[in-house]
Protein backbone atom coordinates (compact mmCIF):
# COMPACT_ATOMS: atom_id res chain seq x y z
CA UNK A 1 0.00 0.00 0.00
CA UNK A 2 1.33 3.26 -1.04
CA UNK A 3 1.89 6.51 1.11
CA UNK A 4 2.76 9.40 -0.82
CA UNK A 5 1.62 12.52 0.70
CA UNK A 6 2.66 13.72 4.18
CA UNK A 7 0.38 15.77 6.44
CA UNK A 8 3.08 16.34 9.77
CA UNK A 9 4.05 12.69 11.06
CA UNK A 10 1.37 11.23 9.43
CA UNK A 11 1.67 9.75 5.63
CA UNK A 12 -1.57 9.65 3.53
CA UNK A 13 -2.25 6.23 1.34
CA UNK A 14 -5.74 5.77 -0.64
CA UNK A 15 -9.19 7.54 -0.07
CA UNK A 16 -11.81 5.40 1.86
CA UNK A 17 -14.23 7.72 1.53
CA UNK A 18 -15.57 11.22 -0.48
CA UNK A 19 -18.45 13.74 -0.08
CA UNK A 20 -19.19 17.60 -0.73
CA UNK A 21 -16.67 19.22 0.98
CA UNK A 22 -14.93 16.78 2.40
CA UNK A 23 -13.09 13.36 1.53
CA UNK A 24 -11.61 10.52 4.09
CA UNK A 25 -7.84 9.28 3.67
CA UNK A 26 -6.03 6.28 5.11
CA UNK A 27 -2.93 7.33 7.01
CA UNK A 28 -0.12 6.04 8.91
CA UNK A 29 1.58 7.51 12.08
CA UNK A 30 5.04 8.29 11.24
CA UNK A 31 6.25 7.75 14.73
CA UNK A 32 4.38 4.44 15.87
CA UNK A 33 3.12 3.19 12.67
CA UNK A 34 -0.69 3.60 13.83
CA UNK A 35 -3.09 3.64 11.12
CA UNK A 36 -5.62 6.56 11.10
CA UNK A 37 -8.54 8.37 9.03
CA UNK A 38 -8.04 11.52 8.05
CA UNK A 39 -10.83 13.02 7.11
CA UNK A 40 -9.67 16.21 4.50
CA UNK A 41 -11.74 19.37 4.14
CA UNK A 42 -11.45 22.35 1.91
CA UNK A 43 -11.74 25.42 4.28
CA UNK A 44 -13.17 27.58 1.14
CA UNK A 45 -16.34 25.15 0.42
CA UNK A 46 -17.40 25.13 4.69
CA UNK A 47 -17.18 28.91 4.84
CA UNK A 48 -18.97 29.23 1.48
CA UNK A 49 -21.98 27.12 2.34
CA UNK A 50 -21.94 28.73 5.70
CA UNK A 51 -21.00 25.23 7.78
CA UNK A 52 -18.07 26.72 9.88
CA UNK A 53 -19.59 25.94 13.32
CA UNK A 54 -21.09 22.26 11.81
CA UNK A 55 -17.90 21.34 11.49
CA UNK A 56 -16.58 23.20 14.98
CA UNK A 57 -18.76 21.67 16.70
CA UNK A 58 -18.38 18.10 15.76
CA UNK A 59 -14.94 18.31 16.36
CA UNK A 60 -15.49 20.16 19.98
CA UNK A 61 -17.82 16.71 20.57
CA UNK A 62 -16.02 14.39 19.63
CA UNK A 63 -13.19 15.41 21.49
CA UNK A 64 -15.28 15.53 24.97
CA UNK A 65 -15.72 12.02 23.99
CA UNK A 66 -13.62 9.51 25.17
CA UNK A 67 -15.01 5.50 24.99
CA UNK A 68 -14.21 2.31 23.64
CA UNK A 69 -17.30 2.69 21.76
CA UNK A 70 -17.19 6.02 20.09
CA UNK A 71 -14.96 6.92 16.88
CA UNK A 72 -11.95 9.28 18.57
CA UNK A 73 -10.62 12.04 17.24
CA UNK A 74 -6.69 12.36 17.52
CA UNK A 75 -5.86 15.76 16.53
CA UNK A 76 -6.65 18.57 14.38
CA UNK A 77 -4.28 20.35 11.72
CA UNK A 78 -4.76 23.52 10.12
CA UNK A 79 -3.28 24.96 6.83
CA UNK A 80 -4.40 27.96 4.68
CA UNK A 81 -6.72 25.96 2.53
CA UNK A 82 -7.56 22.74 4.45
CA UNK A 83 -8.60 20.88 7.56
CA UNK A 84 -7.30 17.76 8.33
CA UNK A 85 -9.15 15.99 11.20
CA UNK A 86 -6.73 13.23 12.48
CA UNK A 87 -9.26 10.18 13.53
CA UNK A 88 -9.40 6.56 14.76
CA UNK A 89 -9.17 3.95 11.80
CA UNK A 90 -12.10 1.31 12.34
CA UNK A 91 -11.45 -1.16 9.71
CA UNK A 92 -14.91 -3.35 9.66
CA UNK A 93 -16.86 -0.47 8.33
CA UNK A 94 -20.49 0.47 8.69
CA UNK A 95 -22.57 -1.77 10.47
CA UNK A 96 -25.27 -0.91 7.17
CA UNK A 97 -23.01 -3.18 4.84
CA UNK A 98 -23.30 -5.89 7.46
CA UNK A 99 -26.52 -6.20 7.66
CA UNK A 100 -26.98 -5.54 3.50
CA UNK A 101 -25.12 -9.38 3.05
CA UNK A 102 -25.92 -10.34 6.65
CA UNK A 103 -29.60 -9.85 6.86
CA UNK A 104 -29.85 -10.11 9.60
CA UNK A 105 -28.36 -11.08 13.11
CA UNK A 106 -28.60 -13.93 15.62
CA UNK A 107 -30.13 -12.95 19.12
CA UNK A 108 -26.35 -12.93 20.94
CA UNK A 109 -24.21 -10.80 17.91
CA UNK A 110 -27.44 -8.79 18.13
CA UNK A 111 -27.79 -8.28 21.58
CA UNK A 112 -24.34 -7.74 21.78
CA UNK A 113 -24.30 -4.76 19.78
CA UNK A 114 -27.37 -3.12 20.91
CA UNK A 115 -25.47 -3.77 24.98
CA UNK A 116 -22.57 -1.57 23.31
CA UNK A 117 -24.73 0.94 21.36
CA UNK A 118 -26.58 1.53 24.50
CA UNK A 119 -23.70 2.04 26.83
CA UNK A 120 -22.48 4.91 23.96
CA UNK A 121 -25.07 6.86 23.67
CA UNK A 122 -25.68 6.63 27.71
CA UNK A 123 -22.37 7.78 28.36
CA UNK A 124 -22.91 10.72 25.72
CA UNK A 125 -26.25 11.79 27.49
CA UNK A 126 -24.36 11.61 30.72
CA UNK A 127 -21.51 14.46 29.32
CA UNK A 128 -24.89 16.39 27.66
CA UNK A 129 -24.42 15.07 24.04
CA UNK A 130 -27.38 14.30 22.10
CA UNK A 131 -26.39 12.54 18.64
CA UNK A 132 -29.61 12.94 16.71
CA UNK A 133 -28.64 10.84 13.88
CA UNK A 134 -28.38 7.32 14.82
CA UNK A 135 -28.57 4.55 12.21
CA UNK A 136 -26.26 1.56 10.72
CA UNK A 137 -24.90 3.90 8.54
CA UNK A 138 -23.26 6.26 11.27
CA UNK A 139 -22.54 2.78 13.01
CA UNK A 140 -18.73 1.41 12.83
CA UNK A 141 -17.37 -2.01 13.17
CA UNK A 142 -13.84 -2.46 14.02
CA UNK A 143 -11.50 -5.78 12.99
CA UNK A 144 -12.88 -7.25 16.28
CA UNK A 145 -16.76 -6.51 15.55
CA UNK A 146 -17.06 -3.77 18.08
CA UNK A 147 -19.38 -1.27 17.76
CA UNK A 148 -18.24 2.60 17.22
CA UNK A 149 -20.54 5.52 17.18
CA UNK A 150 -19.46 8.24 14.54
CA UNK A 151 -20.63 11.13 12.37
CA UNK A 152 -21.32 13.72 15.34
CA UNK A 153 -22.43 16.61 12.94
CA UNK A 154 -25.94 16.96 13.94
CA UNK A 155 -25.45 16.16 17.90
CA UNK A 156 -26.12 18.99 20.34
CA UNK A 157 -24.18 19.87 23.73
CA UNK A 158 -27.42 20.79 25.75
CA UNK A 159 -28.09 20.30 29.89
CA UNK A 160 -30.56 17.21 30.47
CA UNK A 161 -34.34 18.98 30.54
CA UNK A 162 -33.68 21.49 27.58
CA UNK A 163 -35.73 21.16 24.93
CA UNK A 164 -34.51 21.23 21.75
CA UNK A 165 -35.93 22.37 18.48
CA UNK A 166 -33.96 21.57 15.74
CA UNK A 167 -36.01 18.83 13.17
CA UNK A 168 -33.32 16.52 11.93
CA UNK A 169 -32.13 12.80 11.65
CA UNK A 170 -32.99 10.10 9.20
CA UNK A 171 -36.27 9.62 8.37
CA UNK A 172 -36.71 6.02 8.88
CA UNK A 173 -34.85 6.87 11.92
CA UNK A 174 -36.30 9.53 13.61
CA UNK A 175 -38.93 9.99 16.75
CA UNK A 176 -42.29 10.64 16.37
CA UNK A 177 -41.87 13.79 18.20
CA UNK A 178 -39.46 15.32 15.76
CA UNK A 179 -42.42 15.47 13.43
CA UNK A 180 -45.04 17.23 15.41
CA UNK A 181 -42.80 20.65 14.71
CA UNK A 182 -42.71 21.35 18.85
CA UNK A 183 -39.83 20.74 21.61
CA UNK A 184 -38.29 17.48 22.63
CA UNK A 185 -36.42 15.45 24.79
CA UNK A 186 -32.85 14.44 22.65
CA UNK A 187 -32.45 11.68 25.07
CA UNK A 188 -35.93 10.37 24.44
CA UNK A 189 -34.87 10.68 20.47
CA UNK A 190 -32.18 8.71 20.41
CA UNK A 191 -33.96 5.87 22.39
CA UNK A 192 -36.35 5.55 19.83
CA UNK A 193 -33.87 5.38 17.27
CA UNK A 194 -31.98 3.03 19.15
CA UNK A 195 -35.14 1.24 19.32
CA UNK A 196 -35.61 1.01 15.26
CA UNK A 197 -32.06 -0.15 15.25
CA UNK A 198 -32.41 -3.20 17.39
CA UNK A 199 -35.35 -4.16 15.74
CA UNK A 200 -33.37 -3.97 12.36
CA UNK A 201 -30.74 -5.95 13.62
CA UNK A 202 -33.22 -8.67 14.73
CA UNK A 203 -35.51 -8.90 12.02
CA UNK A 204 -32.85 -7.82 9.40
CA UNK A 205 -35.22 -4.87 7.92
CA UNK A 206 -36.84 -1.43 9.42
CA UNK A 207 -39.60 -1.57 11.00
CA UNK A 208 -41.25 1.63 9.55
CA UNK A 209 -40.44 2.08 6.11
CA UNK A 210 -42.46 3.45 2.69
CA UNK A 211 -41.72 5.37 -0.05
CA UNK A 212 -44.45 7.49 0.50
CA UNK A 213 -43.19 9.54 3.02
CA UNK A 214 -46.67 10.69 4.19
CA UNK A 215 -47.13 6.91 4.78
CA UNK A 216 -44.04 6.75 6.65
CA UNK A 217 -44.46 9.35 9.26
CA UNK A 218 -48.07 8.67 9.96
CA UNK A 219 -46.58 4.89 10.92
CA UNK A 220 -44.00 6.47 12.77
CA UNK A 221 -46.31 8.75 14.63
CA UNK A 222 -48.96 5.75 15.44
CA UNK A 223 -45.96 3.47 15.99
CA UNK A 224 -47.39 1.16 13.42
CA UNK A 225 -45.01 -1.85 13.13
CA UNK A 226 -45.22 -5.69 12.98
CA UNK A 227 -42.59 -7.94 14.25
CA UNK A 228 -41.84 -11.45 12.56
CA UNK A 229 -42.60 -14.38 14.30
CA UNK A 230 -39.04 -15.49 14.95
CA UNK A 231 -39.28 -12.34 17.71
CA UNK A 232 -39.22 -13.86 21.65
CA UNK A 233 -41.69 -12.54 24.11
CA UNK A 234 -38.67 -10.76 25.28
CA UNK A 235 -37.66 -9.14 22.01
CA UNK A 236 -41.52 -7.71 21.52
CA UNK A 237 -41.60 -6.37 25.12
CA UNK A 238 -38.27 -4.37 25.12
CA UNK A 239 -39.08 -3.02 21.53
CA UNK A 240 -42.40 -2.45 22.19
CA UNK A 241 -41.31 -0.33 25.24
CA UNK A 242 -38.76 1.72 23.13
CA UNK A 243 -40.96 2.55 20.29
CA UNK A 244 -43.74 4.05 21.82
CA UNK A 245 -44.91 7.22 20.25
CA UNK A 246 -45.43 9.38 23.42
CA UNK A 247 -41.95 10.46 24.39
CA UNK A 248 -43.26 10.15 28.28
CA UNK A 249 -44.18 6.73 28.39
CA UNK A 250 -41.26 5.82 26.69
CA UNK A 251 -38.34 3.90 28.67
CA UNK A 252 -35.42 5.35 29.01
CA UNK A 253 -31.79 4.16 29.27
CA UNK A 254 -32.08 3.22 32.59
CA UNK A 255 -35.12 1.25 32.05
CA UNK A 256 -32.92 -0.40 29.12
CA UNK A 257 -30.23 -1.42 31.08
CA UNK A 258 -32.21 -3.08 34.33
CA UNK A 259 -34.23 -4.81 31.41
CA UNK A 260 -34.11 -8.91 31.47
CA UNK A 261 -33.03 -9.53 28.00
CA UNK A 262 -30.82 -6.51 27.54
CA UNK A 263 -29.16 -8.18 31.15
CA UNK A 264 -28.01 -11.44 29.69
CA UNK A 265 -24.28 -11.75 29.38
CA UNK A 266 -23.81 -8.00 29.79
CA UNK A 267 -20.95 -6.41 30.69
CA UNK A 268 -20.46 -2.67 30.80
CA UNK A 269 -18.22 -0.94 28.90
CA UNK A 270 -15.61 1.27 30.61
CA UNK A 271 -15.01 4.47 29.60
CA UNK A 272 -11.42 5.52 28.80
CA UNK A 273 -9.29 7.85 31.52
CA UNK A 274 -8.62 10.73 28.84
CA UNK A 275 -4.67 9.75 28.40
CA UNK A 276 -3.93 13.23 27.25
CA UNK A 277 -5.51 17.15 28.20
CA UNK A 278 -7.74 18.24 26.12
CA UNK A 279 -7.22 21.45 23.80
CA UNK A 280 -10.24 23.41 21.77
CA UNK A 281 -8.00 26.24 20.67
CA UNK A 282 -7.31 24.34 17.48
CA UNK A 283 -10.42 23.87 16.57
CA UNK A 284 -11.15 27.62 16.16
CA UNK A 285 -7.42 28.18 14.77
CA UNK A 286 -8.06 25.56 12.01
CA UNK A 287 -10.29 28.41 10.58
CA UNK A 288 -8.19 31.28 11.46
CA UNK A 289 -6.09 31.65 8.22
CA UNK A 290 -8.45 31.71 5.41
CA UNK A 291 -11.01 33.63 7.73
CA UNK A 292 -8.25 36.63 7.22
CA UNK A 293 -8.22 36.14 3.45
CA UNK A 294 -11.78 34.91 3.25
CA UNK A 295 -13.23 38.64 3.95
CA UNK A 296 -13.86 39.43 0.16
CA UNK A 297 -15.60 36.04 -0.51
CA UNK A 298 -18.29 35.87 2.50
CA UNK A 299 -20.94 34.73 1.98
CA UNK A 300 -23.98 36.32 3.42
CA UNK A 301 -26.55 33.56 5.31
CA UNK A 302 -29.58 33.12 3.23
CA UNK A 303 -32.94 34.91 5.05
CA UNK A 304 -35.04 32.03 4.52
CA UNK A 305 -33.79 28.82 4.77
CA UNK A 306 -35.14 25.01 5.54
CA UNK A 307 -34.42 21.59 6.51
CA UNK A 308 -36.05 18.45 4.57
CA UNK A 309 -38.74 18.41 7.20
CA UNK A 310 -40.27 21.77 6.60
CA UNK A 311 -39.87 21.28 3.70
CA UNK A 312 -42.30 18.20 3.41
CA UNK A 313 -44.54 19.77 5.76
CA UNK A 314 -44.83 22.49 2.84
CA UNK A 315 -46.87 20.10 0.70
CA UNK A 316 -50.48 19.46 1.24
CA UNK A 317 -50.00 15.66 0.43
CA UNK A 318 -46.88 15.19 2.90
CA UNK A 319 -48.14 17.39 5.76
CA UNK A 320 -48.86 15.73 9.45
CA UNK A 321 -50.58 18.84 10.43
CA UNK A 322 -53.70 17.12 8.62
CA UNK A 323 -53.77 14.49 11.28
CA UNK A 324 -54.12 16.99 13.91
CA UNK A 325 -55.84 20.15 12.49
CA UNK A 326 -57.98 21.47 9.41
CA UNK A 327 -56.53 22.86 6.82
CA UNK A 328 -57.45 26.46 5.76
CA UNK A 329 -58.63 26.33 2.04
CA UNK A 330 -58.99 29.85 1.60
CA UNK A 331 -55.88 30.72 0.70
CA UNK A 332 -54.59 29.34 -2.84
CA UNK A 333 -50.77 28.50 -2.51
CA UNK A 334 -49.01 26.80 -5.66
CA UNK A 335 -45.02 26.20 -5.67
CA UNK A 336 -42.16 26.02 -8.10
CA UNK A 337 -38.82 24.52 -8.07
CA UNK A 338 -36.01 26.70 -9.14
CA UNK A 339 -32.54 25.52 -9.94
CA UNK A 340 -30.86 28.56 -9.68
CA UNK A 341 -29.90 30.44 -6.55
CA UNK A 342 -31.62 32.68 -4.10
CA UNK A 343 -30.83 36.02 -6.68
CA UNK A 344 -31.53 34.98 -9.81
CA UNK A 345 -34.63 33.19 -8.68
CA UNK A 346 -36.09 36.71 -7.09
CA UNK A 347 -35.01 38.37 -10.48
CA UNK A 348 -36.96 34.93 -12.38
CA UNK A 349 -40.18 36.67 -10.26
CA UNK A 350 -39.74 40.25 -10.84
CA UNK A 351 -39.32 39.36 -15.31
CA UNK A 352 -42.68 37.02 -14.64
CA UNK A 353 -44.54 40.02 -12.69
CA UNK A 354 -43.65 42.61 -15.71
CA UNK A 355 -45.01 39.99 -18.07
CA UNK A 356 -48.24 39.94 -16.73
CA UNK A 357 -48.39 44.02 -15.61
CA UNK A 358 -47.90 43.72 -11.93
CA UNK A 359 -45.70 46.09 -9.77
CA UNK A 360 -43.43 44.25 -7.23
CA UNK A 361 -43.33 45.94 -3.88
CA UNK A 362 -40.69 44.14 -1.54
CA UNK A 363 -41.92 43.03 1.60
CA UNK A 364 -38.18 41.41 2.77
CA UNK A 365 -35.22 40.08 1.08
CA UNK A 366 -36.73 36.28 0.23
CA UNK A 367 -40.81 37.83 0.19
CA UNK A 368 -42.32 39.79 -2.50
CA UNK A 369 -46.05 41.46 -3.25
CA UNK A 370 -47.45 41.69 -6.20
CA UNK A 371 -49.82 44.23 -7.54
CA UNK A 372 -51.97 45.54 -10.67
CA UNK A 373 -50.19 48.50 -11.97
CA UNK A 374 -53.57 49.93 -12.63
CA UNK A 375 -54.59 49.25 -9.10
CA UNK A 376 -51.90 50.80 -6.82
CA UNK A 377 -53.31 53.25 -5.22
CA UNK A 378 -53.88 52.79 -1.32
CA UNK A 379 -57.88 51.98 -0.87
CA UNK A 380 -57.63 49.01 -3.41
CA UNK A 381 -54.48 47.49 -2.62
CA UNK A 382 -56.45 44.86 -0.11
CA UNK A 383 -58.54 43.60 -3.29
CA UNK A 384 -55.79 41.83 -4.86
CA UNK A 385 -52.86 39.90 -2.23
CA UNK A 386 -50.47 38.02 -4.27
CA UNK A 387 -47.64 37.21 -2.60
CA UNK A 388 -44.13 35.22 -3.52
CA UNK A 389 -41.39 34.02 -0.85
CA UNK A 390 -37.95 32.07 -2.03
CA UNK A 391 -36.94 29.66 0.01
CA UNK A 392 -33.62 28.23 -0.26
CA UNK A 393 -32.91 24.57 -0.09
CA UNK A 394 -29.40 24.52 -1.52
CA UNK A 395 -27.18 26.93 -2.98
CA UNK A 396 -28.12 26.41 -5.97
CA UNK A 397 -31.86 25.40 -5.34
CA UNK A 398 -34.98 27.21 -4.26
CA UNK A 399 -38.47 27.04 -3.68
CA UNK A 400 -40.81 29.34 -4.69
CA UNK A 401 -44.27 29.78 -2.29
CA UNK A 402 -47.02 32.16 -4.82
CA UNK A 403 -49.84 32.88 -2.06
CA UNK A 404 -53.11 34.78 -2.94
CA UNK A 405 -55.45 35.22 -0.10
CA UNK A 406 -57.74 37.74 -2.69
CA UNK A 407 -58.22 39.06 -6.41
CA UNK A 408 -58.13 38.00 -9.91
CA UNK A 409 -57.79 34.31 -10.32
CA UNK A 410 -56.47 34.58 -13.75
CA UNK A 411 -53.84 37.24 -13.24
CA UNK A 412 -52.35 34.77 -10.26
CA UNK A 413 -52.43 31.85 -12.79
CA UNK A 414 -51.09 34.00 -15.36
CA UNK A 415 -48.07 35.07 -13.23
CA UNK A 416 -47.54 31.43 -11.84
CA UNK A 417 -47.88 29.83 -15.71
CA UNK A 418 -45.49 33.05 -16.83
CA UNK A 419 -42.83 32.02 -14.06
CA UNK A 420 -42.95 28.24 -14.35
CA UNK A 421 -41.71 28.89 -18.04
CA UNK A 422 -38.96 30.88 -16.89
CA UNK A 423 -37.58 28.89 -14.28
CA UNK A 424 -35.24 25.70 -15.66
CA UNK A 425 -36.82 23.42 -17.41
CA UNK A 426 -35.75 20.76 -14.65
CA UNK A 427 -38.04 23.12 -12.04
CA UNK A 428 -41.80 22.70 -11.43
CA UNK A 429 -44.20 22.08 -8.94
CA UNK A 430 -42.95 19.86 -6.47
CA UNK A 431 -43.86 16.28 -7.21
CA UNK A 432 -43.93 14.08 -4.20
CA UNK A 433 -40.94 12.10 -6.29
CA UNK A 434 -38.53 15.14 -5.99
CA UNK A 435 -39.82 16.13 -2.55
CA UNK A 436 -38.82 12.59 -1.44
CA UNK A 437 -35.55 12.59 -3.21
CA UNK A 438 -34.95 16.00 -1.02
CA UNK A 439 -34.68 14.06 2.29
CA UNK A 440 -31.40 12.86 1.12
CA UNK A 441 -30.02 16.05 0.05
CA UNK A 442 -31.37 18.33 2.85
CA UNK A 443 -30.74 17.97 6.38
CA UNK A 444 -30.89 20.69 9.14
CA UNK A 445 -30.54 23.38 11.45
CA UNK A 446 -27.87 23.86 13.57
CA UNK A 447 -27.73 24.68 17.09
CA UNK A 448 -24.50 26.64 17.72
CA UNK A 449 -24.07 25.98 21.42
CA UNK A 450 -24.59 29.03 22.76
CA UNK A 451 -27.96 29.71 22.70
CA UNK A 452 -28.44 30.77 18.57
CA UNK A 453 -29.02 28.53 15.72
CA UNK A 454 -28.45 27.79 11.97
CA UNK A 455 -30.29 26.45 9.44
CA UNK A 456 -28.01 24.50 6.84
CA UNK A 457 -28.35 22.24 3.76
CA UNK A 458 -25.73 19.19 3.65
CA UNK A 459 -25.39 16.31 0.67
CA UNK A 460 -25.75 13.27 1.95
CA UNK A 461 -22.04 11.93 2.18
CA UNK A 462 -22.64 8.25 1.81
CA UNK A 463 -19.45 7.57 0.88
CA UNK A 464 -17.94 8.58 4.05
CA UNK A 465 -18.49 5.41 5.34
CA UNK A 466 -19.44 6.50 8.69
CA UNK A 467 -17.14 9.30 8.57
CA UNK A 468 -19.46 11.83 7.23
CA UNK A 469 -20.88 15.37 7.93
CA UNK A 470 -18.41 17.63 6.26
Amino acid sequence: MGFANNVGKYRLGRTIGEGTFAKVKLGVNSDNGQYVAMKIIDKQMVLKSDLKYQVQREIRTMKLLHHPNIVRIHEVIGTKTKIYIVMEYVAGGQLSDKLSYNRKFDECEARKMFQRLIDAVDYCHNKGVYHRDLKPDNLLLDSNGNLKVSDFGLSTLRKPNDLLTTACGSPCYVAPELLWNKGYHGAAADVWSCGVILFELLAGYLPFDDRNLLSLYKKISRAEYACPPWFTQSQRKLIARILEPNPRKRITILEIVEDAWFQIDYVTACEYESDQDIYLDDVNAAFDSVEEQGTETKVTKSPSFINAFQLIAMSQDLDLSGLFEEQDQKKQTKRLGSTHNINETIEKIEAAAADVRLSVERIKNSKIRMLPKQMMTRCSRSYFDLSAEVIEVAPTHCVVEISKSSGDLRMYNDFCESLSSLLSKSSGVLSQTQEESLEVHVTCKIDRGDGSSEELSCEDNEGLRGYASA
